[in-house]
């Protein structure tokens, strides 16, 4: 029966690998396939055309695991083994419960036993993580977890006995060794002895042995899962492994600690009034400051025969600056200008033009009433925007105050929630921890294969470490010995190279090259025409030079007079800047007159009422408090 099954799986996998969706209809595979199969029997060939035809109509949902399967372990698989681990997860999701534990085992048998182990290991180790998330986005989430991961699960106690065997079977299949070969014992001929003297007797047959009967394979397992039980008990998980240290509970203590400390100081600083904010100064205070002011005025009394009195506020620098070519003749252009406009400006008024003073008047009394107007409105904004800074700092207070009551709400709510959530948060725990418990005792029958398997792999990465090591080192010295070789032809290069030549070549001054050019000269020639050049050249730098002095000392003396109408034109400006000073302060002193306005104190008296509104808003909080 066991090699029905296997046959059935192996005939499955090559309907599978001659499908191609992209090419052929899936009808017109199933009728071809079941002409195929004709010979075969009916439930046989009904099992086939069943387990195909699910393969390609489930393809999405298999593609999933298969894709990520050949992703992390296709270094050590075949793209020919697709089809096997394809039939073997479709078996596995759909056919089950119809097919049984015993036939699905069979036919893992028959199979390779080390993939199918692998597989297995794989699918259902990330079944409920991220397989489950990836088939949510295909069906329905409800649909998942009721027809494809709870039967999987009912199964998995069944499934994790297949593979503990599996790797039983791996591990002592990776143990067995070949028998020695029996080799062929020559034996000597008997030549003293004729054949026709006497008849050859007749050789008995040899008797068969009678083997032992074989145990049956259950009974091989059970005694193997008793090995293993009993390794077990050797190797206990000490109790310490699920119990947290005691320094956690010491920190934890440690700092519930702080945070009631952290509580009460704040609750310290709300009862008390903040000292950074209250104006007032304390007589104490105050008694120190007078007395430092005291001793520094008497640090600082003189004689007053010594004192020279204040020193003037109105200094007149007249001090020159100091200035470039381009600034002077640029002021003495401007001072120009302006002279020249003064003098068309009297020859307008001589020849009966009107003066300008009256209008000029006019002028000015109405830009100080605009100036006074300004000002006013100015300080009226001024004033209106204090009383609504006054308003909006009241109207946070308010905020804030309501903000604080709805935050001790939420608090009050966010703690019982989660007080909720740390009580099921234990539960759950509680509940995970015996899981993984049970789970970790059906998982530690399969530790010592894979510490053998592991030990087995970590024996061939030794050896070729040690080749790959050997390999180099040969190849280093061949380098190193290339290389000094290399060096040796160079340094004899060098020596040649370093050899002097002796090059004796004899040259005539006075005799050209015999080439025939209409231009050719010998070398003496040739320095006697440089130096006639060359004394032509500082001729004429000389008398450019001369010219050059000339036009500095014209422009020196043009510079010289600039500076005497820039010094009389800067004189008289010192003057009207005295005059305009005083035209500001008397300006300043209207200012102030026009600051008493009526509108501009109503607002006044109106912002110091909201100032002493918000001070006592501020003593009841700090009450309250």
């Amino acid at each position: 029966m066991a090699s029905g099954y296997g046959s059935l799986a192996r005939e499955a996998i090559v309907l599978l690998d001659k499908f191609s969706a992209g090419r052929q209809c899936l009808d017109d595979f199933m009728e071809d396939a079941s002409k195929d199969l004709q010979m075969m029997d009916t439930p046989h060939k009904k099992f086939i055309l069943d387990v195909v035809y699910g393969c390609i109509e489930n393809k999405t949902l298999l593609d999933v695991v298969i894709n990520v399967f050949f992703g992390q372990n296709g270094k050590c698989l075949s793209r020919g083994d697709r089809s096997q681990f394809i039939f073997i997860c479709y078996l596995a999701m759909f056919s089950l419960d119809d097919l049984g534990l015993q036939r699905f085992r069979i036919i893992i048998r028959s199979l390779d036993i080390k993939k199918m182990h692998t597989f297995l290991t794989f699918f259902f180790a990330n079944l409920t993580t991220w397989i489950q998330d990836e088939w949510n986005t295909i069906y329905d989430a409800a649909y998942v977890e009721k027809h494809l991961i709870s039967p999987l699960q009912m199964w998995r106690p069944e499934i994790d006995i297949l593979m503990d065997q599996l790797a039983v079977r791996i591990s002592l299949g990776n143990q067995v060794k070949k028998p020695p070969v029996k080799t062929t014992k020559p034996q000597e001929f008997s030549l003293t002895k004729f054949p026709h003297t006497k008849p050859r007797p007749m050789l008995l047959p040899e008797l068969i042995p009678l083997q032992e009967k074989s145990k049956p394979v259950s009974l091989v397992y059970s005694y193997i899962r008793y090995f293993l039980h009993a390794l077990q008990q050797l190797s206990f998980v000490p109790k310490s492994t699920y119990k947290s240290p005691k320094e956690m509970q010491m920190l934890e203590e440690i700092k519930q600690k702080n945070h009631q400390k952290t509580e009460e100081l704040l609750s310290q600083a709300n009862m008390k009034q903040f000292r950074c904010v209250n104006p007032q100064k304390s007589e104490t205070t105050k008694s120190m400051m007078a007395q430092i002011k005291q001793d520094l005025d008497s640090k600082l009394k003189f004689n007053s025969f010594h004192s020279s009195g204040l020193p003037s506020s109105n200094k007149n620098n007249m001090w020159p600056i100091k200035l470039n070519n381009a600034a002077i003749l640029r002021q003495g252009a401007l001072y120009e200008r302006e002279v020249e406009e003064e003098l068309q400006r009297m020859e307008r008024l001589v020849e009966g033009a009107r003066e300008p003073s009256s209008f000029l008047q006019w002028q000015k009394e109405m830009r100080d009433k605009d100036l006074q107007e300004e000002l006013a409105n100015i300080e009226r904004r001024r004033l209106e925007g204090r009383i609504s800074y006054e308003e909006a700092a009241m109207a946070h207070t308010r905020l804030i105050e309501r903000n604080q009551k709805t935050a001790q709400l939420k608090k009050e709510e966010t703690a019982e929630l989660m007080r909720r959530y740390a009580e099921k948060r234990l539960q759950e725990e509680k509940e995970l921890r015996d899981l993984v418990q049970q789970v970790a005792e059906g998982h530690k029958n399969s530790k010592a294969a894979k510490e053998k398997l592991q030990k087995f792999k970590q024996s061939i990465v030794k050896e070729v470490a040690e080749q790959r090591r050997e390999l180099l080192r040969q190849a280093l010295e061949d380098a190193q010995a290339e290389l000094s070789r290399k060096f040796e032809v160079i340094r004899e290069i060098h020596a040649i190279e370093s050899l002097p030549l002796l090059r004796v070549r004899n040259f005539d001054y006075t005799e050209s090259a015999g080439h025939e050019l209409l231009g050719e000269m010998c070398l003496a020639e040739l320095k006697e025409r440089l130096a006639l050049l060359k004394e032509a050249q500082q001729t004429e730098q000389h008398e450019k030079r001369e010219l050059i002095m000339e036009e500095k000392q014209n422009k020196k003396q043009l510079l010289l007079e600039k500076l005497d109408i820039i010094n009389v034109h800067t004189r008289a400006l010192a003057q009207a800047a005295a005059s305009r000073k005083e035209e500001r302060k008397a300006r300043l002193a209207f200012r102030q007159a026009m600051i008493q306005d009526e509108s501009v104190l109503a607002l006044q008296k109106k912002l110091e009422e909201k100032q002493l509104q918000r001070q006592r808003l501020k003593q009841t909080e700090g009450k309250k408090a």
